[in-house]
């Protein structure tokens, strides 16, 4: 048996160094389970507070939309360069390796297609498959003011309790549509809602006026829809604009997959993300890797060509 008294002479409790009591990085966040704001740490860099998702589940309701063709093809390069992967479980099991270590956020609604009333969704995934799948959180569409708005907010609810019961996040994504607004009214709306109901975090549009009202109207997190394929300055400044006013990060998509350099448009939002830089920036280095890679790119068929 050992010496107790040895054992104890050993110990050292730093009676010196008090225990730290610190508060969460991310907004609204501080009273959440241990297990959730760990999840929630792998999705938003703690050192920026901010996130770069690449937003990659377009066809869950528009089938194979451009540049998600083949997603196996286009979207593994730029995995490396993300925070988080916004996908379908179909298009996760069947298209990326499971090595990646990126976190998921699970698209969990669905249920209607470009052909038919988009609101009319519904809870498309058990939180039992979101654990299987090793999902970091879950992400629901919600449609505030839509034909089936009650329904919306239903199944986000659903989720959110479901996840609580294993520490998953969930993300509201505030629908949008023809007979939707995208003003800051709207969108103060629907995001404070999808918090209420409570949504971790929330993923809406960017607009023109009041957008820092919209993000200090809602306690959690709020992250910004990439949108439609812009020419590549105005989605950098679109990202600037943004982050300038107390977004919490941006999950783009169209923008970065759509684009014809998508691994130097990926790192010039990631600048301004996660290091402060001006859309002019931002654009310039966007420019300089694009020609990087054009160089190599002709470089690696000339060889091929000759080969």
């Amino acid at each position: 048996m050992p010496d107790m008294d040895e054992v104890h002479s050993g110990k050292n409790f730093y009676l010196d160094n008090p225990h730290a009591i610190t508060g969460f990085f991310l907004k609204g966040s501080n009273s959440l389970e241990w297990g959730t704001k760990n999840r929630l740490a792998r999705i938003f860099n703690p050192k920026s507070g901010k996130t770069v998702m690449l937003a990659v589940d377009h066809g869950y309701f528009q089938g194979p939309t451009t540049g998600l063709e083949r997603i196996d093809v286009t979207i593994p390069p730029l995995v490396p360069y993300s925070d988080a992967l916004m996908i379908t479980r179909g298009a996760l099991r069947t298209c990326i390796a499971p090595e990646m270590a990126k976190p998921v956020v699970l698209r969990s609604s669905g249920g209607s297609s470009i052909l038919k009333e988009l609101s009319n969704e519904l809870v498309a995934v058990d939180v039992e498959d979101a654990i299987r799948i090793n999902a970091t959180a879950m992400a629901v569409q919600v449609y505030i003011g839509g034909p089936h708005e009650h329904e919306s907010i239903g199944n986000l609810i659903k989720v959110v309790d479901a996840g609580n019961r294993f520490g998953i996040p969930t993300l509201g994504v505030t629908g949008v549509g023809q007979e939707l607004g995208r003003d800051a009214k709207y969108l103060g709306l629907a995001t404070r809602i999808c918090a209420e109901m409570g949504a971790h975090f929330v993923k809406t549009y960017f607009c023109q006026t009041n957008f820092d009202q919209v993000v200090a109207g809602c306690p959690v997190p709020v992250v910004i829809a990439g949108g439609k394929k812009l020419p590549e300055r105005e989605a950098l400044d679109l990202a600037y604009q943004a982050i300038d006013q107390g977004a919490a990060g941006i999950d783009m998509g169209r923008n970065i997959f759509q684009c014809d350099a998508p691994i130097a448009m990926i790192q010039a939002v990631r600048a301004v993300v996660h290091e402060k830089a001006t859309s002019d920036k931002a654009f310039d280095q966007f420019q300089e890797l694009r020609e990087e890679f054009r160089k190599t790119r002709e470089v690696a068929e000339t060889a091929q060509s000759t080969g």
